[in-house]
């Protein structure tokens, strides 16, 4: 679909680097969830550089998934490309 995630890449500070199929790209920051629930884990840097995508959706290991909708609503518009972004 128009929405599912293309490339996913960690970023320091607890951002992500976004790429969607239809070619829209952006950071979104995953700081405001990190004191919830089950998105606690993504304190461990190691974890929170655990990414992938199933289904159009980031994930994790341990279901941190993020909805493609969620990651439209709130990422801002980046030019970054993964390539030119350090890893955490």
């Amino acid at each position: 679909m128009y929405w599912d995630v293309k490339t996913v890449k960690p970023l320091p500070n607890f951002r992500i680097f976004v790429e969607i199929e239809d070619g829209r790209r952006g950071i979104f920051d995953l700081t405001p969830y990190l004191d919830h629930g089950v998105f606690r884990k993504l304190r461990d840097v190691h974890y929170f550089n655990k990414l992938g995508i199933l289904f159009g959706a980031v994930t994790r290991p341990n279901e941190q998934d993020i909805a493609p909708e969620t990651l439209l609503a709130e990422m801002l518009p980046g030019e970054s490309t993964p390539e030119s972004t350090p890893r955490l």
